[in-house]
């Protein structure tokens, strides 16, 4: 991934400039270059920087924050909580849909990739964009998180009234990056399992389109299937 190869729309290009050209930065490519070499690395490399170029840096209108990509075969598209078409989705995002259809009544659907989401604007950020394969949170502390927190706060800085949803204690620490004046922030339970159903009720999709409407701003349509 040298400098050149960068594949990310040109306004978030623009943007995180400054970060691109850092000396960490510099370090995480480097990283993910051996990695690469001697592992499969998720998602693939043109798949990397999916959530920005789906949601180009003007379309901005929400932001869930995840984690981690999904580590098996042919899961991570590069969009938080999202798997490619055809793959039988994590249980996380199950609950992401019985929430969507308690909330608002949209049957919950087969295919589990949101990026119907993505190109409304809904930016599905996870904190760190690789995985080693079979190893969840092994490209974790080698630079992605200092780059995903600039994106953070590039959007709290050069934007307003955008909709932040951060769902668990991972999320919510991102809390700190966000202009609390300017924009909104919705917290919740993280949907996985283990949180033992805290995220039910939270009402998240049918809150964020009166918080868009009452900007006068489009809502989402969180229909994967229509």
């Amino acid at each position: 991934m040298s400098k050149t190869d960068i594949d990310i729309e040109k306004g978030w290009k623009d943007v995180l400039k400054n970060e691109f050209n850092s000396s960490y930065f510099h370090d995480l490519k480097f990283f993910l270059e051996a990695e690469k070499k001697k592992h499969t690395i998720y998602p693939p490399g043109n798949k990397i920087f999916s959530a920005f170029n789906r949601t180009p840096f003007d379309k901005v209108k929400v932001v869930i924050i995840g984690q981690d990509p999904y580590h098996g075969p042919g899961q991570a598209n590069g969009l938080s909580f999202s798997v490619s078409s055809g793959i039988r989705k994590p249980p996380s995002l199950v609950n992401i849909f019985k929430e969507l259809y308690a909330d608002l009544g949209i049957p919950i659907p087969q295919d589990g990739n949101l990026e119907p989401w993505a190109e409304q604007g809904v930016l599905l950020l996870n904190a760190t964009l690789t995985v080693k394969a079979g190893l969840p949170g092994t490209h974790q502390k080698k630079g992605w998180e200092k780059f995903t927190d600039a994106v953070i706060k590039t959007i709290s800085d050069n934007k307003k009234g955008i909709i932040f949803l951060l769902w668990g204690n991972f999320a919510q620490t991102k809390a700190a990056l966000i202009d609390k004046e300017k924009h909104f922030i919705l917290a919740a339970a993280h949907p996985s399992p283990l949180a033992r159903g805290a995220f039910f009720g939270c009402k998240h999709f049918s809150k964020t389109n009166k918080l868009l409407e009452h900007q006068g701003i489009m809502p989402i349509d969180w229909r994967i299937e229509k």
